[in-house]
């Protein structure tokens, strides 16, 4: 289990897609505690909003970059050598999956074969960001993760989903056979301010109609599950992998499991808006449950999420409140 941070002040970390929703979480934490960080994005889906606040800070520098192309070298940033580098880019809603699908392929295999050569030479660790999804529509509950998943490869969430999966199997390998120091964090449904209000994920959708008072739009029946975990515990965790010398992968979310029909009810309530419930014809390949076994977060890392989904979602509601007024 982790005493102190394994990485902090005088040390340089990397983190890609960082003014994104969660990366741009992690940047802060990270200059929390001291490091100096590079965030590169390419701004297909981050926006520079996200990180506008440490535009001044001496201990940060944001590039603007596609990871898929390789690293600008000679970018005075990106030229001296990296303590860590969390691989955090790719576009990751359902809505991206039918619009980004190339450039979703790309960052999940180009960018993490460049990522980490990078890694290798500079002896820095390697932590990526992967997905529940890798466990696509599972057939085990809650899952595991030696559980290896039910995925369709040539459905319409594969880009995200084998994407995803190639990305853990090239950090394996680089740290089998060229030994790089790596860590896999499985992410599961995660909340929280900076998402994008219109990014397709059911908890900005739903809050962002609850708001506007128009129909809650629930795919399917609703029954399907999801076990929904607010940024800052997932930021804990990730940060516990990264200072751990864990290679993973290793759930990270929380068990706090509920339909979309409960979610899109619980929302309406906390907003105080006058919303009903509208049902539409569930997507393909929509996974029926998701809840992640957080036995090793616990045992390994000593992870445990701490933020209800009642005082998370009243968090999220009111930064779209104020966003959308």
């Amino acid at each position: 289990m982790v005493v102190s941070p394994r990485f902090g002040e005088g040390h340089r970390i990397l983190v890609t897609g960082g003014a994104g929703f969660v990366p741009s979480h992690v940047v802060d934490a990270l200059i929390d505690r001291g490091c100096t960080v590079v965030a590169l994005d390419n701004f297909v889906t981050g926006s520079k909003e996200n990180v506008a606040h440490l535009a001044d800070h001496p201990r940060f520098t944001l590039v603007e970059a596609d990871a898929s192309d390789g690293l600008p070298a000679h970018h005075p940033a990106i030229a001296p050598r990296f303590d860590a580098i969390l691989h955090m880019a790719s576009p990751a809603s359902p809505k991206d999956f039918a619009t980004l699908p190339v450039e979703i392929l790309r960052v999940g295999s180009l960018a993490t074969l460049h990522l980490l050569d990078r890694a290798a030479a500079d002896g820095a660790r390697f932590l990526m960001a992967s997905t529940s999804e890798a466990y696509g529509d599972p057939l085990v509950h809650p899952q595991t993760e030696t559980y290896w998943g039910n995925v369709n490869p040539i459905g319409v969430r594969s880009v995200y989903d084998e994407g995803k999966r190639f990305s853990e199997a090239a950090t394996m390998a680089y740290h089998r056979y060229r030994g790089v120091d790596v860590a896999i964090v499985r992410i599961f449904n995660t909340y929280g301010p900076r998402m994008r209000p219109d990014d397709g994920r059911a908890i900005p959708t739903f809050i962002s109609q609850a708001l506007r008072g128009e129909p809650i739009t629930v795919h399917g029946t609703g029954a399907q599950t999801r076990s929904i975990c607010y940024v800052d515990d997932l930021v804990r965790g990730i940060l516990l992998l990264l200072d751990s010398t864990e290679t993973g992968p290793i759930n990270c979310g929380t068990e706090h499991e509920m339909s979309m029909r409960e979610l899109a009810e619980r929302i309406v309530a906390l907003a105080g808006s006058t919303s009903e419930v509208a049902y539409l014809t569930r997507t393909a390949d929509d996974p029926e449950m998701r809840r992640p076994d957080l036995t090793l977060a616990r045992t390994r890392l000593g992870y445990e999420p701490s933020v209800t989904p009642e005082d998370g979602l009243r968090r999220t509601i009111e930064y779209f409140r104020q966003r959308l007024t």
